[in-house]
């Protein structure tokens, strides 16, 4: 079936449809909407709202929705059961809506939670209500014009490799949007809320380390998404001051360009209202609370933590208050795009160090994996795009924990006459330094598609020789180390620096990820600048 044909159809769906899709004059945008269908990628299903197979809408959902349960209802026949939620996207509440009826025409038991809640609360809830799988309604960090559809397993934790690939299978199979039993089914949902909220943050609060009273100022934004109750509930012994024009939920993310914690300028409202109170540390959450950025005060000014440079510090924080309990199944998992100076730290207590490819869920799994076996003790679990877990209450990054996490560390630095921009110092000046940086290249549309996936080739038809100083190059696209197959290229240097190379599995970007090690920071700018030129060379050609 051709685009058109796919407009076609559609224009036959129902009146507000077709007078969106008819409205329409560009037919590349035509093309935009209908090339192709929206599929599972590192966080699910994701993509711009509006009609069309491309992008989220009402059928989209239902499509998805039907062919889960027919998946699901293979896993467990006789007693399925889902919880959903949702964020504080527009059309969030109404998609989570739409999918719960469909579930509950196939049969299935339903808890529909009854307000917003962070991503870490369905994958705890899933396990906590003993439910066949969980479906959140987000699109994590995305612009706006974003929605996304994130699928738990029983575990909660989100689809992996195989689960996903048959699930896939079962959707793909959907072919006669007629017959999705789109049902209103009010009457047939469990509506919960704050008995499982309340039972989650029990949970986060036992992975509580460092209590002692302290003066430290925090300020807070939730960036007009979920973190806001769950954030401030956890840091209830805080002098914590919120951002008042990013407290409430706006799916329109009206006073940010992105409500992206990891973009620098997501953070200046609140580091305003630090500068006005003399604040210590600044915190934000991103709209579905599964990612934390923060800002430290350096003498008058604040300095934006990557996520790397965070994840080193839990990792020496919370090996530091554990140390007298880990032991030689102590294990902290990462990226294979996350910086080495985390893992260095964590071996340098002892910790064994795991990695998986990008994407939470690989985390998720490995915890699942070393409950099963026994021989493993989870630590810690990072990557550097801003996502931490601490504890196995969730299956998923957890901005709320990693909330609570980081400003103990910042007391327990405040409270030594120290601030988390002297502690980051302390670890350079003992592990070394590491100057990491990504570069996200945005390539929209059919047009963009075809441009990554060359890009991709080129890269490696270029080998060796696209760049001085290489030593060896991973491609993990046939699938090593016992990892799944994945469109990734590594590139490691003979100083232990490296370079990674990646299609986004979420948005329509490549991603380049770097890593310099040099003791001298000005060196290691002046290579940093020197790759990341080579690079945008050739990737904007």
């Amino acid at each position: 079936m051709t685009y058109r044909d796919k407009y076609n159809l559609w224009l036959t769906f129902d009146a507000a449809t077709k007078a969106e899709l008819e409205a329409i004059t560009d037919e590349k945008e035509i093309e935009d909407r209908f090339y192709k269908d929206l599929a599972f990628g590192t966080g699910g299903l994701r993509g711009i709202m509006g009609a069309g197979s491309n992008r989220m809408n009402r059928y989209t959902v239902g499509k998805v929705t039907f062919g889960l349960a027919n998946f699901y209802k293979t896993v467990n026949a006789e007693n399925p059961s889902v919880v959903l939620a949702y964020d504080s996207r527009n059309h969030s509440a109404e998609f989570a809506k739409t999918a719960a009826g469909i579930f509950a025409a196939c049969g299935f038991k339903v808890y529909l939670f009854e307000t917003l809640v962070p991503v870490p609360i369905l994958s705890f809830s899933v396990r906590h209500l003993g439910c066949t799988c969980g479906v959140m309604i987000t699109a994590s960090h995305n612009p706006k014009e974003y929605n996304g559809y994130k699928v738990y397993d029983s575990t909660g934790c989100q689809l992996c490799t195989e689960d996903a690939k048959n699930a896939i299978g079962y959707i793909n199979a959907i072919e006669d949007f007629s017959a999705i039993p789109f049902d209103d089914a009010s009457d047939k949902i469990t509506y919960i809320g704050e008995e499982v909220i309340h039972a989650f943050l029990d949970k986060v609060s036992e992975q509580s380390v460092y209590t002692a009273p302290s003066d430290i100022k925090i300020v807070y934004t939730p960036l007009h998404g979920t973190g806001n109750l769950p954030v401030r509930a956890v840091l209830e012994n805080y002098n914590v001051t919120v951002v008042k024009e990013q407290e409430l939920p706006d799916g329109n993310f009206s006073t940010v360009r992105s409500p992206n914690p990891e973009e620098k300028d997501a953070l200046n409202l609140a580091i305003e209202r630090a500068k006005e109170i003399d604040a210590d540390l600044v915190l934000g959450t991103d709209p579905d609370c599964d990612r934390v950025g923060i800002a430290v005060r350096n003498g008058d000014d604040y300095v934006l933590f990557t996520g790397n440079q965070t994840g080193a510090l839990l990792v020496k924080f919370i090996c530091e208050m554990h140390k007298a309990e880990l032991n030689e199944k102590s294990t902290l998992v990462k990226t294979i795009v996350t910086s080495e100076l985390g893992a260095n730290i964590g071996r340098s207590y002892g910790v064994q160090v795991e990695e998986t490819l990008t994407g939470f869920k690989y985390i998720g799994d490995k915890i699942n994996r070393y409950e099963a076996a026994g021989d493993k003790e989870f630590v810690i679990g990072y990557e550097e795009s801003y996502g931490y877990l601490v504890g196995t209450h969730a299956r998923d990054k957890d901005a709320v924990v990693s909330s609570m996490l980081i400003c103990q560390m910042a007391a327990w630095y405040y409270n030594h006459g120290k601030t988390l921009y002297d502690g980051l110092q302390e670890i350079y000046h003992e592990y070394g330094y590491y100057l990491d940086y990504l570069d996200s290249f945005v390539l929209k549309g059919k047009d963009g598609s075809e441009k990554i996936q060359r890009l991709m080739v080129l890269f490696r038809e270029k080998g060796m020789a696209l760049l001085d100083g290489i030593k060896e190059i991973i491609d993990f696209k046939d699938g090593i180390r016992d990892l799944p197959k994945e469109n990734v290229l590594k590139y490691i240097f003979t100083d232990g620096s490296w370079m990674a190379v990646r299609p986004s599995g979420t948005e329509p970007k490549i991603k380049v990820y770097y890593s310099i090690v040099d003791e001298d920071k000005a060196r290691a700018q002046a290579r940093l600048d020197t790759i990341r030129k080579v690079m945008g060379d050739i990737i904007q050609a």
